[in-house]
């Protein structure tokens, strides 16, 4: 083969990283996460009525529950950026 061209493996090599990135579960998992997580504390702002506090014993479970998972969506997506697959 001529060094201009690229056999099929290398190509396959040199793409390798770059699928490996998109299709990270990380990605996936701290996305899901970060999204149901910033919903979830919306309605446990806006949404949670009287009765449904006296039902928690005054914990706003829906905003607790909210903030906790927008937290390990952004640890995951921190952790995505920190450390890379190589």
């Amino acid at each position: 083969m001529s060094e201009g061209t690229l056999d099929p493996t290398r190509r396959t090599e040199a793409r390798k990283p770059v699928a490996a990135t998109l299709f990270d579960v990380r990605t996936a998992i701290g996305g899901l996460f970060l999204f149901y997580g910033v919903l979830i504390g919306l309605v446990g702002l806006f949404g949670t009525d009287a009765a449904a506090l006296e039902k928690a014993q005054g914990v706003n479970i829906n905003l607790w529950t909210g903030l906790s998972m927008a937290v390990v969506g952004a640890l995951f997506l921190l952790w995505l950026r920190l450390r890379p697959l190589r």
